[in-house]
């Protein structure tokens, strides 16, 4: 690992650059390098060559950091002033892991070495979208989540105003979302409603109502309605997994954690690739999951209304390939 900072005549210079120079390398191996999130200024990884540094800024370079790749070209759905709206892809957090639960709200960002999450990504991209005059990321908030192996858009605010104004939207379940997941059996459709817990008795979150033992909050326990609306999209025989599925699309009247999951687990048809919540499912039906390299869930839609011009705003994404390619074997 390697230390500098940078010195006044460079002061505003692009960041590959200054590491040619701080650390005698060749145009073209600063840049790799940059390029590669071997590189933070003044703790965070920067990966544009161009990106503009200040005065006095840390530089580390650390040939030994995890590979950090960069967010895709056209992960970027919409950007303005107020929000920006990205594909997520899957095995990427939303935001940093927070032992106190504050991701949420507050921008935390990776420490040198750890894994860049969705929300720092979105920062570098938009700093180098905006060819800003400054090494540091623009400002971001964050106003919900999605798992880490979920794929699919998520929105995050660029002014405080924006950022209020679409958690009163989430709190008021005026946010449009719909997820398609594969799920094990022969689901039906419907509306799911049960109120959840963060343990359900077995170390899990699940629901009051489908926990062994007293169905209902014990003294000062707390439960969140969580309501979601499932509907079939597709039946799938399942004969070359030796199981059929079914795909379907769930839209959210409520936000909670792992809502999804819980809701389709709780009704027979845990989310194919879910390693948590198919427990009753494994011990029902025995260890006959259908193979999958993570969650089958996609965020495929979003809408609302836009906090600055009042306008509707609705976007779609398309299934991962990953997806695709599960279904292509269950359709078989």
């Amino acid at each position: 690992m390697q230390r500098g900072s940078v010195p006044k005549d460079f002061a505003g210079h692009a960041l590959d650059a200054t590491v040619r120079a701080l650390f005698r390398l060749t145009w073209g191996r600063a840049r790799e390098l940059v390029r590669r999130g071997k590189v933070t200024v003044d703790g965070s990884i920067v990966n544009d060559p161009v990106a503009r540094v200040r005065d006095g800024a840390a530089i580390v370079l650390d040939l030994t950091a995890r590979r950090q790749d960069p967010l895709a070209k056209d992960a970027l759905v919409f950007v303005d002033p107020h929000v920006v709206v990205v594909e997520k892809p899957a095995g990427v957090s939303t935001v940093p892991f927070d032992p106190r639960g504050m991701g949420a709200s507050i921008g935390k960002r990776a420490r040198p070495g750890e894994e860049i999450a969705l929300d720092e990504r979105v920062r570098i991209a938009v700093a180098r979208r905006g060819r800003g005059q400054s090494g540091a990321s623009p400002a971001l908030g964050v106003v919900h989540r999605l798992d880490k192996e979920t794929s699919g858009l998520v929105v995050f605010t660029r002014t405080w105003a924006a950022k209020k104004a679409l958690m009163q939207a989430f709190r008021a379940h005026t946010i449009h979302r719909r997820y398609f997941a594969i799920v094990m059996g022969a689901a039906k459709g419907g509306i799911l409603r049960s109120n959840l817990v963060p343990d359900r008795g077995d170390g899990l979150r699940g629901s009051v109502e489908k926990r062994h033992g007293r169905q209902r909050a014990v003294g000062s326990e707390s439960t969140q309605l969580a309501v979601t609306h499932v509907e079939v999209v597709e039946r799938l025989p399942g004969r070359a997994a030796g199981q059929p599925c079914t795909l379907v699309s769930c839209r959210l009247e409520t936000g909670r954690t792992h809502q999804i999951r819980i809701h389709l687990s709780e009704s027979g048809h845990p989310v194919v690739g879910d390693r948590v919540y198919s427990r009753d499912y494994v011990r029902t039906h025995g260890n006959v999951l259908v193979p999958a390299p993570r969650l089958m869930l996609h965020a495929g839609e979003l809408g609302f209304v836009h906090p600055t011009t009042g306008r509707e705003m609705h976007w779609t994404s398309p299934l991962p390939n990953d997806m695709q390619e599960i279904l292509d074997v269950l359709r078989r």
